[in-house]
């Protein structure tokens, strides 16, 4: 009961952090995701370097219960940063939120349509690019 509270407390404190973030002019952000990569689920670097075996691999730190809720804190910071960067790591950032979203979904038992929408919207931008 402590544990699953504990999760439930840090994902709503993280949204809220997120939210934050994204409602700020662009020009005021910073580093504040790296910060929310650093401060929710470790180094930013890693996470955004590291074959995403490795990523995956990374997960096994936290209890079973907690992973699905820790992957989906990850993608909804690459679905962030992919929005703010340009170029071809901006596009591996997309690719990366989407395989964590596609993961997700595939092992979740809620359905959950914002997810879905993102997840669609990121296929048509990845679908674009390939074709330019």
């Amino acid at each position: 009961m402590l544990q699953s509270d504990y999760i439930l407390r840090l994902i709503h404190e993280f949204l809220k952090a997120l939210h934050r973030y994204l409602n700020k002019d662009e020009g005021r952000r910073g580093d504040e995701l790296t910060h929310l990569y650093n401060e929710y689920l470790g180094p930013a670097d890693f996470f955004r370097t590291a074959p995403m075996d490795d990523v995956m691999d990374s997960f096994s730190r936290y209890p079973e219960n907690e992973r699905l809720q820790r992957m989906e804190m990850l993608a909804e910071l690459y679905y962030a940063d992919a929005n703010e960067t340009t170029g071809a790591l901006g596009n591996e950032l997309m690719r990366r939120a989407l395989a964590l979203f596609d993961f997700i979904d595939r092992h979740d038992r809620t359905l959950n349509l914002s997810r879905k929408a993102k997840m669609a919207a990121m296929r048509r931008k990845l679908a674009g690019h390939l074709e330019s």
